[in-house]
């Protein structure tokens, strides 16, 4: 039995997330392991690196699965990406030692998150960034990002409904740049709670505003009462773009 890698690049639009629901349809997890299972001719369950929400896009997935069928690096991938939809696909699968394991292996992970700061709306990236008319003070939302940085209690700026997961995370850095009229935020760290990132985006977006001030962020986090965060980001701005092994 073999243990496979696989780099995995999707359009996250028309999926209820990556997590397999019930009988995997409609997303991204469901719908590889359909086709693996088919292909190896025994239920093949997959591990993958984040999961991501409904609606989020991935630039560079990872996750693993075995197989007891011999099959090469290049025939799996050919076989995934002839019978999966063209808006998932496989750009590199690879035959690791047995002990790798897609999350647990992971060190960090990058998510970036696009923003259009335009009066007007941008006809072809409608669907893979989040529209913001009013212009947005980058200063202070950089003021603001400083203080997510380290090792906090992100219960504030999470969903996540489990009392027993750890709401610490570790944060290693917030990046904010202005690209051909996008805002691009960049939010690495060793692992992120359900619609942590887009909280923290969408509170980001409103110091940008001016509806937060950037030197509120340790109060919110302190106080873990998400009733003070900002709203929560747009799901279709959102990518993971990197991990780290």
């Amino acid at each position: 039995m073999k243990n496979y890698k696989m780099l995995i690049q999707y359009d996250g639009g028309r999926y209820k997330g990556w997590q397999r629901l019930g009988n995997g349809d409609q997303s991204i997890q469901g719908k590889i392991e359909n086709v693996l299972t088919e292909m190896a001719g025994e239920k093949i369950e997959i591990i993958g690196c984040s999961r991501t929400d409904a609606g989020v896009h991935a630039l560079s997935q990872v996750a693993n699965f075995k197989m007891k069928k011999e099959m090469t690096e290049k025939e799996v991938m050919n076989y995934l990406n002839h019978y999966l939809p063209n808006d998932i696909s496989i750009s590199k699968v690879q035959i690791v030692p047995d002990r790798f394991h897609a999350r647990y292996n992971a060190k960090d992970k990058t998510y970036l998150y696009k923003i259009w700061n335009k009066s007007y709306t941008h006809p072809f990236m409608r669907k893979y960034s989040m529209h913001v008319e009013k212009r947005l003070n980058l200063k202070k939302m950089e003021q603001a990002a400083a203080y997510f940085v380290g090792k906090h209690d992100f219960t504030a700026f999470s969903n996540a409904k489990s009392k027993k997961k750890s709401m610490v995370k570790e944060v290693y850095f917030v990046d904010i740049k202005e690209v051909d009229g996008f805002i691009e935020i960049r939010v690495s760290g060793d692992g992120f709670l359900y619609n942590m990132v887009r909280k923290m985006v969408g509170t980001l977006i409103e110091v940008g505003l001016g509806n937060i001030e950037a030197d509120a962020i340790p109060a919110i986090m302190e106080t873990k009462d998400r009733s003070l965060t900002g709203m929560m980001a747009e799901a279709n701005g959102l990518f993971l773009e990197k991990i780290k092994f």
